[in-house]
């Protein structure tokens, strides 16, 4: 039998090894093949397919559809679970009491209220402060009850919340209560809940009609205005600004999964209507209970962030009670 010279010895392992490059390539052919049709079974038969390790470790397992989340953020449900451990517990004992996450409130209130949560406390300690001016045995619903109540009953308010700069805060309000009555409210209006003259004053211009309140009331700053236009936007003359979405909440609805652009969250709710329960809501009529589900969504959505409830939120709205 004839030796193999050098070069055929060596051509020899060259094809050896091409063929087994080429059972390794067909193998790993058969294998990606394989896995492509599991892939697609899974697709034919509705199963999902498997999560990667990182997003199910980083996001809920399913997230809720706008229609479910707008309808979620309007339930009392939503109202229930966006509250405050505290204020749950004070109406357990209290009863029907005004609370600024449930009612429905005057100008004045709204102003008074965003003069108290623009101050450097806490969230929660802002809400109690409100709850205990807003009810008994206080009840300052209007410009001239704080008046009538006298500086020291509004600063026992305020040490009665257990709050802190009680004594600023007091004299603040009271200052906010004299200038209500002298310079803001209009004919007719002798308790001084609706701040009408400030809007006719500036010709329904609501922008003008908040600066003029920043100037005149101590207290009442940049934050102040972002809140209180918030709320305000669906009362009438304050309506004129509506749609509007402060900055604090933009970031809420931004993380819910929601527009933060005022005007597509007013044409996501406009779209969504005949689905969204809404009978419940304050308006004259329908415009007016479009305007106030707006004002909801956005409360709800900002108490979510600044109380960490966004995930239980998201979570709960994508619920199968929840589903469209």
């Amino acid at each position: 039998m004839p030796l193999k010279t050098k070069g055929e010895a060596n051509g020899g392992k060259e094809a050896s090894g091409r063929e087994q490059r080429a059972i390794e390539q067909e193998k790993d052919h058969k294998q990606r093949d394989t896995s492509s049709k599991k892939r697609k079974a899974n697709v034919d038969s509705g199963q999902p397919a498997k999560a990667s390790r990182r997003s199910a470790r980083g996001t809920p397992e399913s997230r809720p559809s706008r229609s479910q989340l707008l309808n979620y953020l309007l339930s009392h449900d939503a109202e229930e679970q966006c509250r405050p451990s505290d204020e749950a517990e004070d109406i357990e004992s209290r009863g029907k009491i005004k609370t600024y996450s449930s009612s429905a409130l005057t100008p004045f209130e709204e102003l008074m209220c965003a003069m108290i949560l623009s101050r450097p406390i806490s969230h929660r300690l802002g809400l109690r402060s409100i709850r205990t001016i807003l009810n008994e045995p206080y009840s300052f619903n209007s410009a001239a009850a704080v008046k009538s109540a006298g500086n020291e009953k509004v600063t026992q308010a305020f040490y009665d919340a257990r709050t802190q700069h009680k004594d600023k805060t007091a004299a603040q309000l009271s200052q906010l209560a004299e200038t209500v009555l002298t310079k803001f409210t209009a004919e007719g209006d002798d308790e001084g809940t609706q701040l009408g003259k400030v809007l006719t004053d500036h010709k329904g211009n609501v922008d003008e009609a908040v600066e003029e309140l920043k100037t005149e009331v101590k207290g009442f700053g940049a934050t102040g205005i972002e809140i209180f236009l918030r709320r305000v936007q669906w009362l009438a003359g304050w309506d004129a600004r509506y749609p509007y979405i402060d900055s604090k909440t933009q970031q809420a609805l931004e993380q819910l999964g929601l527009p933060s652009d005022a005007d597509d969250l007013c044409d996501a709710v406009e779209q969504e209507w005949t689905k969204l329960e809404t009978k419940h809501l304050n308006g004259e009529d329908e415009a007016g209970r479009k305007q106030r589900a707006f004002v909801v969504i956005l409360e709800r959505a900002s108490t979510t962030l600044l109380e960490s409830k966004l995930d239980a939120v998201s979570a709960a709205a994508a619920a199968p009670a929840s589903r469209d």
